[in-house]
């Protein structure tokens, strides 16, 4: 069956999944205000436990852990001292945009004490919607860089703003010749998306609304122009899956930590 064969039917689909994503959002408004304050509870009990992050880290979900090298492991073991994680918009944003903050001590790596990651849902003139986000400098220590240079090139290239240049050249002749298998956790910060600006955001925000009332109202609407950009985009990204992870991070670790925390063998909790 196509929707060629039953278009009503297929629009009637498409709004209803409209609507479940609206209540998906209300969902993260309400649980975001009615945590808020555990949250603040938590923290205040987190803060007498020596090492509660690093533990909770070790036993990150799947999701999360496939990105960490044993490098990253013994660095948040040894450093990281805090984890936060902000819904930074509301009230009068997208929930779904997350601030995730790492705070470290005196390391080895580089000389930030916090590194600050923004991920930010906005949706496109294509009709297409996902996170964007900023690529993040990170201060490493001479021969200490994780990401072989690759996360500084991202933010040199990212600055410029160009359809090409030296650095992407560079960027992406090294990730051809170094892959991203077993790349370090920190390529993480480097991720950047489709770059949208506000204005765009609200424009594509604007056609949204009308496409999903004439799917609403069973009128087929016009299909978008697709963004040829969002590929060349992708051409440089040195962590494609860090928007899935910035998610898991938001809905699974930040929220699970106790639970992670309580999963550690009795022994490991007191070593």
């Amino acid at each position: 069956m196509s929707a060629e064969e039953h278009p009503v039917e297929y629009l009637a689909l498409e709004a209803l999944e409209d609507e479940f994503e609206d209540v998906e959002v209300e969902i993260l408004c309400k649980q975001h205000e009615l945590t808020k304050d555990l949250y603040v509870k938590r923290q205040a009990v987190i803060d007498k436990i020596p090492g509660f992050w690093p533990l909770v880290i070790e036993q990150s979900p799947p999701e999360i852990d496939e990105y960490i090298q044993p490098t990253d492991a013994a660095l948040f073991m040894t450093s990281l001292t805090n984890l936060h994680v902000e819904r930074h918009e509301l009230p009068n944003g997208d929930p779904r945009s997350v601030r995730i903050t790492f705070t470290f001590s005196e390391n080895d790596h580089f000389e930030n004490k916090t590194l600050t990651k923004e991920f930010n849902w906005r949706n496109a003139k294509d009709g297409s919607s996902g996170y964007v986000s900023v690529p993040v400098e990170i201060q490493w220590k001479e021969g200490k860089d994780l990401t072989n240079g690759m996360l500084d090139l991202v933010s040199k290239v990212y600055k410029e703003d160009a359809a090409d240049s030296d650095n992407k050249k560079k960027l992406k002749e090294l990730i051809e010749e170094t892959g991203l298998d077993g790349l370090s956790f920190f390529s993480w910060f480097g991720y950047h998306g489709t770059k949208i600006t506000d204005a765009e955001h609200q424009e594509a925000t604007k056609k949204l609304e009308e496409v999903r009332a004439l799917r609403k109202a069973g009128k087929a609407p016009e299909e978008p122009d697709m963004d040829e950009d969002e590929d060349e985009d992708e051409d440089w990204e040195i962590c494609p899956g860090a928007d899935d992870v910035a998610v898991c991070i938001a809905e699974d670790l930040w929220p699970g930590a106790i639970k992670y925390f309580s999963e550690l063998p009795p022994l490991n909790m007191h070593s």
